[in-house]
Parts: C-alpha cells; sequence; structure tokens
C-alpha cells in the first residue's frame, strides 16, 4: 500500500499547491473568454486518453475520432536491451479503436487489443461539464465497457466476457494543471491471469495529472490501483504507472510515454500488470488520435 499511498499524496500536495493559485489563474482564464456565453464548457484535456485513463473529453456529435495506440518490449532487463533494440523489436500491444459522437456529450467507442484478441465496445457520457463561471466546478463522465477475448478456447461465450465501469472527475485548476481521479469496476467472467486464489471481480481507483509546457505540448502522469488482495508485489503484480510527453498538431494529438504496463485496454491492464520499473520492465509506446468531422460544414 506505500507506493499508491505516496503517488496519491503527491497528487494532493500538486492539488493543494495549484489551487492556492486556482483563484487568480482561472480569472485571467475566464477574462480571456468571451463573456457573451460565460457557461461555456471548459476543455479539461486535450485528447480523450492519456497514457493509461481515459479522461472527461467526449468526441463532438459527428465526429470520428481514429486512435492507433502502440506498446513496445522492455527497454531493459533480462527481456530488454540492445539484444531487442531497447523494445523497439518486439510488439507488447496494439490498439486499434474508433471514437463516434452521437452528440456531443455521448460517444460509442469500438477497438481491438492484440493482448487477449480483445474486442471492446463502450459508451462514454459526460454527465456534468466543468462552465467558465465555475458555476460546474467538476467535470464528471461516465465510462461502461464490455470486452470479449476473441478466438481463444472458453467453454461458453459468456466465460469470454468482461466488464469494465467507470466515473471519471476532473478539474481544471489552471491553464497550467488539469487532475482526473476515476474509481472503477472490473469483472472478468474468466479471471486474469487464470489462476488459483484469482477472483472475477475488483475495485480500482486511477490518478491522472497534465502539466502544460507550451501551449500545444503537455506532461503526463497516470496510475492506478487495482484493490485485489492477489495482485500483490508478493504475487508478482505491480500497479500500472505511465509517463507521458502530449503534443497537440492541428487534427492529430501525439503522446510519446513510458509505462510499465504491457495491455492498453483497462480491462487487460488492471487485472494483470506483472511489469516492474525496478527490473526494467517498462517500455516506450505512443498514441497517434486523429479527428475526422463528419458534419459537413462549409468552410470559407
Amino acid at each position: 500500500m506505500k507506493k499508491p499511498l505516496l503517488l496519491l499524496t503527491l497528487l494532493l500536495i500538486s492539488f493543494y499547491s495549484f489551487s492556492q493559485k486556482a483563484g487568480s489563474s482561472q480569472d485571467s482564464l475566464l477574462n480571456s473568454l468571451s463573456s457573451d456565453n460565460p457557461k461555456e464548457p471548459v476543455t479539461i484535456f486535450k485528447s480523450t486518453l492519456l497514457v493509461l485513463s481515459q479522461t472527461t473529453e467526449t468526441v463532438k456529435k459527428n465526429n470520428l475520432n481514429f486512435l492507433v495506440i502502440h506498446r513496445f518490449g522492455d527497454f531493459a532487463g533480462t527481456n530488454g536491451g540492445g539484444q531487442i533494440f531497447y523494445g523497439l523489436d518486439a510488439v507488447a500491444d496494439v490498439y486499434i479503436g474508433f471514437e463516434y459522437g452521437i452528440t456531443d456529450k455521448l460517444n460509442i467507442d469500438l477497438g481491438r487489443s492484440t493482448i487477449g484478441r480483445l474486442v471492446n465496445m463502450n459508451l462514454k457520457y459526460a454527465l456534468l461539464q466543468q462552465t467558465t463561471d465555475n458555476s460546474s466546478p467538476l467535470a464528471i463522465t461516465l465510462v461502461g465497457e464490455t470486452g470479449v477475448r476473441t478466438y481463444d478456447s472458453y467453454h461458453a461465450f459468456s466465460d469470454r466476457v468482461s466488464y469494465f465501469a467507470e466515473a471519471i472527475f476532473a478539474r481544471k485548476f489552471s491553464s497550467e494543471f488539469s487532475l482526473l481521479v476515476a474509481p472503477s469496476f472490473v469483472r472478468d467472467n474468466t479471471p486474469i491471469p487464470f489462476t488459483v486464489g484469482n477472483t472475477q471481480h475488483f475495485l480500482s481507483l486511477s490518478a491522472a495529472a497534465r502539466f502544460k509546457i507550451t501551449k500545444h505540448m503537455g506532461f503526463i502522469i497516470d496510475y492506478a490501483h487495482p484493490f485485489s488482495s492477489f495482485r500483490s508485489t508478493a504475487n508478482g503484480f505491480h500497479d500500472p504507472l505511465g509517463f507521458g510527453l502530449e503534443m497537440e498538431t492541428g487534427g492529430h494529438v501525439f503522446t510519446i510515454n513510458f509505462t510499465n504496463s504491457r495491455a492498453i485496454s483497462e480491462i487487460n491492464y488492471l487485472s494483470n500488470t506483472q511489469s516492474a520499473y525496478s527490473k526494467g520492465e517498462y517500455r516506450i509506446g505512443f498514441t497517434i488520435s486523429r479527428m475526422f468531422d463528419f458534419n459537413h460544414k462549409k468552410q470559407y
């Protein structure tokens, strides 16, 4: 428990230090916005996904977000190093996904991961949005996801299925700092990994922060802790932790990151992360997010 408590303490310290100047910073931010629409929603994060965590952001109506996410092999340790070009010769996981805006607040997402040959579909709904006049100080987004592990042998179809539910709470404290906290629930009808002592369901807590570097660049720290007595360091499990550099370039958001998580899907990395930073079992990864607008509006 020491590591999750330490990291959450660091996030709370960051929360406190930034909140002390949030008033003045937010005032200047609000003054720069149009007074014609004082309740305009605040964009808290640049993208719908950080290193590990989903954000409160949603894809707007009739927009399609195309995601390509790649995790390479171990950078160092027994299975890394120069023999596999510090992980670049190996593949840990690849995710191809699509996020479509049914409305400005409701998205339907579909994707597939290499690990477990997992096909997932989820609904994402922005229940509450932070506003520029601070009448709504928080954003709350709900996520419900179903994952199906294809091609492997199971006794019944239901054994292939996993479920993930999450409530994401986020706030932009200033133009330089955004924070989210997200409790979640995971159920694997067939426990991952399928070993004696593992359980079908558990709770977890994620926390992530974005620090602005320039207008189009930010630094991300992303962490998750499963509340499961089975998923302990004594059994070889470690909490997922990632660091990323996010760059916005027109219609693209590109993130390069380091993480000890091999898996990309929440169902996979919350259930089964057995890589340790101390053993060099971390990897380079990247995320490419490309937005397409199908509203067919004329532009001049």
